[in-house]
């Protein structure tokens, strides 16, 4: 049996997650990614013990230890007194209990480590989808603006909240604007001058919160995330700046950790906050979603790229020694498998109600993508 050709669109934390899996699965694997060159993004990630245990296979765990904060634990504090709710303990503790750490890291040393796990001509940058059309006994055929054209056995589509793809098998699904915005940033921890602050703290506000944290094991660069209402806002986008002065306006009641840290800062990112609805379908014939493209979420429970990278370990389990033939129905059975997963943390990060008080968070961290149960397609 000749392996099955699949073509992955977009080369964020999902694109590189699904070919590091299906590679290893030994699939012929092609990422196709519009940009034309990587960016160290300046934003900070939460690498859950589901996530590393995915992570761990291949052979990407060391790297990350090495690259990423180990925490204490997530504590959960009023704005203005610090006064604890929920002081959610990680570290040894959690690594216990769920078989894996849990990290803070940066970003790009993420998706660095994960590219590490993608063997180098299997991916093509500056490339841009701008067709796909499924062709009766002989594949998928894709177009990019570049005027590359090619036809492939299946398509894995991981390009994201704006998929090309999910527009075009599924139609457009306009995002719903939450009437908030968020700020982020990654920055020199000596530019606090020596201040200290918590290893990981969300600082709840009567309708606004911070999340800070360092993203690096010896403590030099420090992250955070804000929530608030700003209901004009609606860019979506990473890249746009917003006014250091207006954040620390927004935050002038909290809490003087909280204030010494935004007084540090010397620049913010803005975005918009969007929500989308679980959708009622994945896969069509030989193509299939993942990730952002068909679950994405607000990021109160910091499980976006986890989810999606879950999705990777599934995705190539149900793939491993299927034909072409045999694609569909293996689409089929992932989108069963990780369905009512993905929709339950969608609607749980919606409330933005995760640790404000004390949680059982068993059923998000002791999940194990590489020993779920997969669906039986009889029962679907």
């Amino acid at each position: 049996m000749s392996r099955m050709s699949v073509a992955v669109i977009g080369a964020g934390m999902g694109g590189l997650a699904v070919a590091a899996g299906l590679t290893r699965a030994g699939l012929d694997v092609t990422v196709y990614e519009q940009a034309t060159k990587f960016a160290r993004l300046g934003a900070g990630i939460q690498i859950g013990c589901n996530a590393v245990k995915v992570l761990r296979e291949w052979g990407l765990e060391p790297m990350l230890r090495r690259e990423a904060f180990y925490p204490r634990s997530w504590n959960n504090r009023e704005y203005d007194t610090g006064e604890i709710r929920f002081d959610m303990i990680f570290g040894p503790v959690a690594e216990d209990k769920y078989g894996a750490p849990y990290l803070l890291g940066h970003r790009g040393d993420l998706h660095s480590a994960l590219a590490s796990a993608v063997p180098a001509e299997c991916l093509r940058l500056g490339h841009k989808l701008v067709g796909i059309e499924q062709q009766a006994d002989r594949g998928v055929r894709l177009t990019f603006a570049n005027g590359v054209t090619t036809i492939v056995d299946a398509v894995v589509a991981a390009d994201g909240v704006h998929s090309f793809v999910k527009d075009e098998l599924f139609g457009r699904q306009e995002p719903n604007f939450t009437g908030r915005i968020a700020y982020r940033t990654v920055y020199p921890a000596s530019l606090l001058n020596g201040y200290q602050i918590d290893d990981c703290t969300k600082w709840w506000g009567p309708d606004r919160h911070i999340v800070i944290y360092y993203v690096k094991p010896d403590r030099s660069e420090v992250y955070f995330v804000t929530s608030q209402p700003e209901p004009g806002f609606t860019v979506e986008s990473w890249s746009a700046m917003g006014d250091v002065r207006e954040l620390r306006n927004a935050f002038a009641d909290f809490h003087p950790q909280v204030r010494h840290v935004l007084e540090s800062c010397p620049s913010v990112h803005k975005w918009a906050l969007v929500d989308r609805d679980p959708l009622s379908r994945w896969c069509d014939g030989n193509v299939t979603l993942l990730g952002d493209a068909c679950h994405p979420m607000t990021p109160y429970m910091a499980q976006g790229a986890a989810m999606a990278i879950e999705d990777a370990a599934i995705l190539s389990r149900c793939l491993k020694g299927v034909d072409r033939d045999g694609a569909a129905n293996a689409f089929r059975r992932f989108e069963a498998t990780r369905k009512q997963r993905t929709s339950r943390v969608q609607l749980s990060s919606r409330t933005n109600t995760w640790l404000k008080g004390p949680t059982n968070p068993d059923w998000v961290y002791g999940y194990d993508a590489w020993n779920e149960p997969l669906a039986d397609l009889e029962l679907v």
